[in-house]
């Protein structure tokens, strides 16, 4: 056992940790960290051990540790504490003092052939850091140092001189060549397919710079074969993905629901959020979860309480699906502990008996380490979210917890159906169950339903439907409009129209999940938005011609109606007729209708969905997709400009019954202004934003609607990068002040390109601020954003910040931003900032020598605070 653990020690320590601790800097001894008090390295909360298996066995018979690999590594850590045994690095009666021999290269405890050492994985005994040997080199200890040894301390003339020096090493073999090692590297996030790829790329520029050259007799051989060494930058990934699976499994056992299995997979996806970055997430289930949470307390609303209307149930629904509920019902149940709210660190991650290189001591407002109680803050900007402390505490917002029982509904009802979905449910302590009886009291109470219409009138709808009722009062119900009870009616439609907008609901969103399992949550709740909404099933009763079945007794109901009917019937006029119109809504009663004949149904076939959807889906045809799909009007033109630059100016006016808005959109050389009108500021900002898009697809500035859609994917394809793509920064370097450039300046002024009086502008010179101030400052005056390009430039070119010199460059090169400004109706500025280690950098030091250089034409005042 004690083998083991020193094996597991030393391998992940000098991997992703470290074997010393203390420093000069710290001024406290540097130690040897596996001596033989090593008790504070092993928890045992969490106590497992990673070990090699013998390959050369048949792996079908059984799994054979690889003792002997671990016999090695355990003597390396003794030869490493008798080294370091009083606490100094005694080297003088440890190393491998035997004569040069044919071919043989001394090490730290051995001596090889040279052939013999090609991808050997070797620890090093002065940085206890794990290298891999790429080729014996034609240097020797006395040769002249080149710096790859230590980068920063390219200052020593010769490779014993810099060991002598440094570490207090003399070299007994300085004649051997040196070797070429390759060093181990910082472990990688490999739970997303992005961070896969960005950091292959990042390895692979690398590689060529990293290998360094070392003394063999510093070097103790591990015998680890380098297949096996690769193996280990999988298990910080691969670890926490299994304790996550094990949470997810956990959870599974405390829902307890037995009569199906429930893959750990989709209650983990129902665990992960979006800042986890991980490739899926729980937003797509949380959209079902939603749809299926308003189904069943909607349906057991509507059967419990008969004489409730619509209005009540409505309360009651509200106040058992919202987020305030949820959150207080997984709070009690206490979910908060299984939900995975941050990207995992691969750096953070520790294998027991591992020491932390990042260490995150708890400064948490608790007593103990598990938290019992809820702690609100809400100010605090301290707060990192998802971030845990080294006790495992961590702040979690409350609609986290609410967005993740809504999800682990919507995984319950994907693996398990509606059965499975009721009984987490129950287990939420949500009331959603329906007995038979009152199944039955429903459809008995219809069944007193005043028939109303004539026979062949229902016999008609029902054959436009596809449905035969068995409790024809059902339908009657909910074709009745409230103003027939002036008639002697005592029911209307709007009960059954509650319960139809929850069936429509679930089954609509059901359909979309099923049918585009690689559509992001996003665009799918796009989708769900544009067909489940009053307008969508208005059209649909338009388009069936419910709208001539409903009953009702009034006649501006009815001018609505017709006035609603003749605009679709219409629709085959041009474009620019229905632009000038404006939008027409439909009257609510028309998508109403639509919703109580689904909970009709429902009720009538003893709430059978799938009977429901059979009906509907017909009737709801052709269903939005991806391919299709139409954002509202003013949104679309809100996202447009929002990816070029641009700033929309909004106004709008009460006129009466009706709202008028008037939208400007100021381009590079040229102000488009638009008005709109609505029954509210919605429509008439929709009104107004339609004819904005028509105007600029008419100059060629965005594709039709109705171009196809490899145009459009050619059109949106390109991107250019403004100022507001790299505001998220929290730095405190400082930018440096701007020197003397020389400012390219396109000319076309005109008088209303001078500002009256100059604009104060206050900038702080932290990491972000010019780029920000200059922001916050095109928005106010309306002008386009500035655009970026960079160029690659020598490192030498960095200048000072604030009187202190840059870092210098780790790749090797620095970045240089040009700056170009559209002035609306007059000057194109375009300048390039100084050379920096980063982009980020490199912009704010271009944007602050544009803030400068618009003082100078004396349209801005600048402040640096």
């Amino acid at each position: 056992m004690e083998q083991t653990k020193l094996f597991q020690a030393l391998l992940f320590n000098s991997l992703f940790g470290k074997l010393f601790i203390g420093s000069k800097a710290s001024k406290t001894p540097r130690e040897f960290i596996l001596k033989k008090d090593d008790v504070f390295l092993w928890n045992k909360e969490n106590m497992y051990l990673l070990l090699p298996v013998d390959s050369t066995l048949d792996s079908h018979k059984s799994v054979c540790i690889n003792w002997s690999v671990i016999d090695v590594v355990a003597t390396a850590v003794g030869f490493m504490r008798s080294i370091y045994s009083d606490g100094k690095c005694n080297l003088t009666d440890k190393l491998n003092y035997e004569k040069n021999g044919e071919d043989l290269i001394h090490l730290a405890n051995k001596s090889c052939k040279g052939n013999d050492l090609k991808n050997m994985v070797v620890l090093a005994i002065h940085t206890g850091k794990i290298y891999t040997i790429v080729v014996v080199s034609d240097l020797c200890a006395n040769s002249k140092f080149d710096g790859t040894t230590d980068k920063k301390e390219a200052k020593f003339r010769t490779f014993a001189e810099y060991f002598e020096k440094k570490y207090s090493i003399f070299l007994c073999h300085p004649l051997q060549p040196l070797l070429v090692l390759k060093p181990t590297h910082n472990p990688h996030n490999l739970l997303s397919s992005k961070n896969r790829d960005e950091d292959n790329v990042v390895e692979n520029k690398n590689r060529a710079n990293s290998l360094v050259h070392m003394p063999p007799e510093l070097l103790i051989p591990l015998d680890l074969p380098i297949d096996v060494l690769r193996v280990f930058y999988l298990f910080p990934s691969l670890m926490h993905r299994l304790e996550s699976l094990m949470l997810a499994s956990q959870l599974r056992s405390e829902i307890a629901y037995r009569d199906s299995d429930i893959s750990s997979f989709v209650i983990l996806e129902a665990m992960t959020t979006l800042r986890c970055c991980e490739d899926f997430s729980m937003e797509r289930l949380e959209l079902l979860g939603d749809s299926v949470l308003k189904y069943a307390v909607s349906a057991h609303l509507f059967m419990t309480f008969l004489n409730k209307h619509e209005g009540q149930l409505s309360s009651r629904r509200q106040e058992t699906i919202c987020n305030a509920t949820l959150y207080r019902l997984g709070i009690e149940r206490r979910i908060q502990g299984y939900i995975r709210d941050a990207a995992f660190d691969p750096r953070r991650w520790l294998a027991p008996g591992q020491l932390s290189r990042r260490p995150c001591p708890c400064e948490c407002p608790v007593n103990s380490e598990v938290v019992t109680e809820d702690i609100h803050r809400i100010d605090d900007k301290s707060i990192i979210i998802g971030k845990a402390c080294d006790k495992g505490h961590r702040w979690i917002c409350s609609k986290t917890i609410s967005d993740c029982v809504e999800a682990l509904i919507g995984a319950y009802y994907v693996e398990g159906g509606l059965k499975a979905a009721f009984a987490v449910l129950k287990w939420f302590q949500i009331e959603t169950e329906i007995e038979e009886e009152l199944i039955m009291e429903a459809l008995s109470s219809a069944s007193v339903r005043n028939y109303l219409p004539k026979v062949d009138v229902v016999e008609l709808l029902e054959a436009k439907l596809g449905y035969t009722f068995q409790m024809k009062g059902l339908l009657i119900e909910a074709l009745t409009h409230s103003s027939q009870q002036e008639s002697g009616a005592t029911y209307c439609y709007q009960r059954l129209e509650f319960l139809g907008d929850a069936v429509l609901d679930i089954l609509i969103t059901r359909h979309l999940f099923l049918s585009h399992k690689d559509t992001d949550e996003g665009e799918l709740t796009d989708l769900r938005s544009a067909s489940v909404n009053n307008e969508n099933f208005a059209q649909v009763a338009v388009k069936h011609n419910l709208h001539q079945f409903l009953q009702h007794s009034s006649g501006f109901l009815q001018d609505q109606i017709t006035e609603y009917v003749n605009s679709l019937e219409s629709s085959s006029m041009d474009r620019a007729s229905l632009l000038s119109s404006g939008p027409c809504r439909g009257p609510k009663v028309l998508g109403d209708i639509v919703e109580s004949i689904a909970g009709a149904i429902l009720i009538d076939s003893k709430l059978d969905l799938d009977l429901v959807w059979r009906v509907f889906k017909p009737l709801l045809s052709p269903i939005v997709t991806p391919e299709n799909l139409e954002l509202p009007r003013f949104r679309e033109l809100n996202e447009w400009s929002d990816k070029n630059g641009y700033f929309i100016g909004i106004k709008c006016e009460n006129r009466g019954d009706s709202t008028m808005a008037i939208l400007n959109l100021q381009l590079k050389d040229l102000l488009l202004v638009r008005q709109g009108c609505g029954k509210n500021k919605v429509d008439a900002k929709a009104h107004a934003a339609s004819l904005l898009l028509r105007d600029l697809e008419e100059k060629g500035l965005i594709i039709p609607r109705n171009a196809s859609r490899v145009e459009q994917l050619e059109k949106n394809s390109g991107t250019v990068k403004h100022c507001n793509n790299v505001l998220d920064v929290m730095d405190t370097q400082n930018v440096a002040p701007p020197r003397q450039k020389e400012v390219a300046v396109l000319s076309t002024t005109t008088p209303g390109s001078v500002l009256d009086k100059p604009l104060v502008v206050k900038v702080k010179l932290s990491k972000g601020g010019p780029r920000i101030s200059l922001y916050e400052s095109c928005k106010k005056l309306q002008w386009p954003m500035p655009t970026f390009e960079f160029v690659k430039v020598e490192p030498s070119v960095c200048s000072s910040s604030c009187g202190s010199s840059q870092k210098v460059a780790p790749q090797g090169f620095a970045f240089a931003s040009t700056i170009t400004l559209h002035i609306p109706n007059g000057d194109v500025i375009s300048l390039t900032g100084d050379g920096r280690a980063d982009k980020k950098s490199s912009q704010d030091s271009a944007a602050l020598l544009m803030l400068y250089e618009l003082q100078r034409q004396r349209r801005f005042q600048v402040q640096e605070v």
